[in-house]
C-alpha cells in the first residue's frame, strides 16, 4: 500500500482505539495509539497472511504465514481494531470491547476462539518466550515465514524477558523479529523512575542479538523503511530486535507522553476532543 493509504488507516484505528475505551470505560488507550503505526504497517503492509478477497483468513496453526504475537497484551485495543479492519471479523464486534460474554477481553485469550489470537497476553514478560518457540517450529518444518513479536519497555523489567534473549541467539533463531515500544512510560510512571532499563540496545546486543532502532515510531514511512531494514537483517544468524521509539498516547493531544493515559479511558467531553483530532476514513463502526 503506499503511505497516505496505511496513515489512513491508523487513523481510523485510532478513532475505533478510544471509541473502545470510552463505550465500556475501561482499557488501556495510551500504548495503543503509540503502536497503531506499526501493527498497521505489518498487517496491511509488511506481514505475509492467509487472504481472501483482501481479507484475512485465520487458522491456529499459521503454516505458510507470518505470525505476530502481542506480548503486552494490555494494548489488545490497537490489536483488535487492526485485526478487525483487516477483515477476520466485524468491525462492528469492536462495540464489545470488554463487556459481558463478549471475545474481545481485555487482554486477549484463545478460549474466546477471536480470529488472530494465537495465546492468551497480558501477563507481561511471556510474549518473547512463545514468538521464539512458534519461529523455531518454523524452522524446523522448513518454512521461509518469519515471526514478529512487540513488547513494552516496562515489560523489560520481567526477568523471563531476559531468559528468551539468551535463548534465541544461542540457537540461531533468525526468523524473528521482535519490537520494544520504548514510549518511556509505565502504569507507576516514567520507566527512568519506576526502575532504569538503561542501553536496552546495549544489552541485546551483549547478548547476540541485531539490534536496530526507527527514532520515528509513528512516522508511516520510517516504520516502512525500518522494517525493511529489519527483514534485510533476518536470516543471518540473529534475532532481530528494533527499538522502536514511540509517543504514548499518540495521534491525542492531552494523551500524548504521559502515563496517567495508560490505563485511563476517556470521558464524553474528552472523547469528542479526541475524535476532532482523529480523521474518520473507514467509517465508524
Amino acid at each position: 500500500m503506499e503511505i497516505e493509504q496505511l496513515e489512513k488507516i491508523a487513523s481510523q484505528v485510532r478513532r475505533d482505539i478510544v471509541r473502545m475505551v470510552h463505550g465500556c470505560q475501561s482499557g488501556h488507550p495510551g500504548g495503543s495509539l503509540g503502536c497503531t503505526d506499526l501493527l498497521v504497517a505489518l498487517y496491511f503492509e509488511r506481514m505475509q497472511l492467509k487472504e481472501e478477497d483482501g481479507k484475512g483468513v485465520f487458522d491456529m496453526d499459521g503454516t505458510g504465514e507470518d505470525l505476530f504475537f502481542l506480548s503486552n497484551g494490555h494494548i489488545s485495543p490497537v490489536w483488535y481494531s487492526v485485526l478487525a479492519r483487516k477483515g477476520y471479523f466485524p468491525v462492528e464486534e469492536l462495540a464489545t470491547f470488554r463487556k459481558l460474554d463478549s471475545r474481545l477481553q481485555g487482554h486477549p485469550t484463545t478460549h474466546e476462539d477471536l480470529p488472530g489470537i494465537r495465546i492468551a497476553s497480558g501477563s507481561l514478560g511471556q510474549g518473547l518466550s512463545v514468538a521464539i518457540g512458534a519461529a523455531m517450529a518454523k524452522k524446523l518444518n522448513g518454512e521461509d515465514r518469519f515471526v514478529y513479536c512487540l513488547m513494552g519497555d516496562g515489560e523489560q523489567q520481567e526477568g523471563q524477558v531476559w531468559e528468551a534473549a539468551t535463548f534465541a541467539p544461542h540457537h540461531m533463531v533468525d526468523n524473528l523479529i521482535a519490537f520494544i515500544d520504548l514510549n518511556g512510560q509505565q502504569i507507576d510512571g516514567p520507566t527512568v523512575k519506576v526502575m532504569n532499563n538503561r542501553d536496552l540496545g546495549a544489552k541485546y546486543e551483549a547478548f547476540g542479538w541485531e539490534v536496530l532502532e526507527i527514532t520515528e515510531g509513528n512516522d508511516m514511512a520510517s516504520i516502512i523503511k525500518g522494517l525493511t531494514e529489519a527483514k534485510g537483517k533476518a536470516g543471518q544468524g540473529k534475532p532481530v530486535m528494533v527499538l522502536l521509539h514511540t509517543g504514548m498516547g499518540y495521534g491525542v493531544d492531552f494523551m500524548m507522553g504521559s502515563h496517567k493515559w495508560h490505563g485511563v479511558a476517556p470521558n464524553d467531553e474528552q472523547l469528542a476532543a479526541a475524535l476532532a483530532q482523529l480523521e474518520e476514513t473507514l467509517g465508524d463502526y
